[in-house]
């Protein structure tokens, strides 16, 4: 059993209790990326290792060979060219990449002397058959979030050839076997390095710019008090376990819930259907239990942000006539002042809202009560009337970019009394009025929200495109495939970490133990 993760040593754990509890717990979301996602991925992925293996240093090579002396400097990679290469997931938790039959374009200086004759000068040299097996094991760090623990590689260059000129060309041309054999032995040693570094740095400030484990969500303006902060697992970046790595897809499971920051110890217990990814066509496919959106919906509740309040001319001038002459036999037999004061119609949820998802759509369904009253000028309201309000909205998701958007519609709308049946009778003249303002005037506030969306985990510089949302039973899945809105260098290079600039910094592992 994965052991749990301890909590962000800047904010209160959201998780329900520590322990066996919590890990018991499904995902409320799950993220699959395909195997045809790597192609794409290893097209981005080459162009970045081709430009990090440009930069490998080679330190000086000289020696002695008889009466033969050489100092080659200088080495630098010009060009470099992988032609055959192949990425593929493998169980179970690793990330494979193999290349094969590439070449490098070397240019170097020489200083060579022989006997008494000397010639310097720089060469171009190529390093042929290139193979490079590299395997990324991918697991958590202790924040949960989702890293590069591990490179393993092998690296070898089977031949090279320097293009020796001047008058001892044929001299140099069987001379050379000494320097292109050395060159090739250091060239060896540095690929593995190279590689190290990239991925269990440059790669990992690449994880890093997913969103972090406390990602506010811009809820403000719902209320004054409202912010949501969520994670992986403890809301987004905490998953339950490492990655799992099949033949053509890699699985990731997270907790996906939503908590208020002034109530950062309260956690929804997840009692939904787990959520399933039983497809493979797209580059990623994202699927979300109903607990992911009871878990926003339970903390918008929790922040007392599912009210609503219109007082005076904030009411429509045609609903405030219509309750007032509804109201009429109340309002009558009060004083002056009060009859003329404004009128109030408070709506406030008085239960969370619940999300049902099925084949045919997603619904939510909602209970609140509904408050008519007076506000005379510096006296206590005088309330008219009190009554229950329960709405049916159908929830339309889309993904954006990388955003989850909601679009919500007013399907069905029902207002009782909690007194009488007979007082509800009395209501039905004011069903349709008040489904009117919800439409015109709380469902476009609502959406305005909701259409800000909360923004699914990927790395800067990624995006969703072509994206197809399908519904099922208890969850909904979203397909889609990525887009490289910023090129990989681009994006690591912004975030690299100003002391790992060197490949040969203390993360890369010594020769010896990466290159074979």
């Amino acid at each position: 059993m994965t052991p749990a993760i301890p909590p962000h040593p800047q904010a209160r754990s959201p998780w329900p209790s520590s322990g066996p509890c919590a890990q018991a717990e499904l995902p409320g979301c799950k993220i699959r990326i395909t195997s045809t996602a790597l192609e794409l991925v290893k097209q981005e992925g080459l162009r970045f290792l081709e430009q990090e293996l440009e930069t490998i240093t080679i330190p000086d090579l000289r020696g002695r060979e008889g009466h033969f002396y050489y100092n080659i400097s200088e080495v630098k990679v010009m060009e470099l060219q992988l032609t055959s290469s192949e990425l593929h997931f493998q169980p179970e938790q690793e990330l494979m990449l193999q290349i094969n039959n590439g070449s490098l374009g070397l240019r170097f200086r020489r200083q060579l002397l022989y006997w008494f004759f000397y010639d310097g000068g720089y060469i171009n040299a190529s390093a042929e058959g290139v193979s490079i097996h590299t395997a990324l094991q991918l697991s958590r760090d202790p924040t949960g979030r989702i890293k590069v623990s591990n490179v393993s590689c092998q690296a070898s260059v089977s031949r090279m050839h320097a293009a020796f000129g001047g008058t001892f060309k044929k001299v140099y041309e069987f001379l050379s076997m000494f320097i292109t054999s050395g060159i090739r032995f250091l060239l060896n040693q540095q690929i593995c390095p190279v590689l190290y570094h990239a991925g269990t740095v440059l790669l990992n400030s690449l994880l890093d710019t997913v969103p972090g484990e406390l990602v506010r969500v811009g809820l403000r303006a719902l209320g004054p008090a409202l912010e949501l902060e969520w994670g992986w697992g403890g809301g987004w970046v905490r998953s339950y376990q490492d990655p799992v790595a099949s033949a053509s897809s890699l699985d990731m499971e997270f907790r996906g819930a939503f908590f208020p920051l002034a109530d950062g110890n309260w956690s929804l217990r997840n009692q939904a259907v787990e959520p399933q990814l039983p497809e493979e066509e797209r580059m990623v496919y994202v699927a979300f239990s109903e607990f992911f959106f009871d878990s926003a919906m339970e903390s918008y509740f929790r922040a007392g942000a599912l009210k609503l309040s219109l007082v005076g001319a904030k009411v429509p001038h045609d609903l405030d006539m219509l309750l007032r002459a509804t109201y009429f036999g109340n309002i009558v037999l009060l004083s002056p002042a009060e009859i003329d004061s404004p009128l109030k119609l408070e709506l406030r949820v008085t239960a969370p809202p619940r999300c049902t998802i099925k084949p045919s759509g997603t619904t939510i369904s909602v209970t609140a009560s509904v408050t008519i009253a007076l506000v005379p000028p510096d006296q206590p309201e005088v309330k008219l009337s009190s009554m229950t309000m329960d709405v049916r909205l159908s929830a339309k998701m889309a993904l954006r970019g990388k955003v989850l958007r909601t679009q919500l519609d007013l399907r069905r709308f029902r207002i009782y009394s909690n007194q009488s049946a007979l007082e509800s009778l009395a209501l039905i003249p004011l069903q349709a009025p008040l489904k009117t303002m919800l439409q015109i005037g709380v469902m476009p506030m609502l959406n305005e929200r909701t259409w800000r969306g909360v923004q699914i985990p990927l790395p800067e510089g990624i995006d969703f495109v072509r994206e197809v949302v399908t519904n099922h039973v208890g969850f909904l899945t979203i397909g889609a495939d990525l887009h490289f809105a910023k090129g990989l260098r681009e994006v690591i290079e912004k975030n690299r970490p100003a002391n790992t600039r060197d490949p040969r910094a203390p993360s890369a592992p010594p020769p010896s133990m990466a290159a074979v």
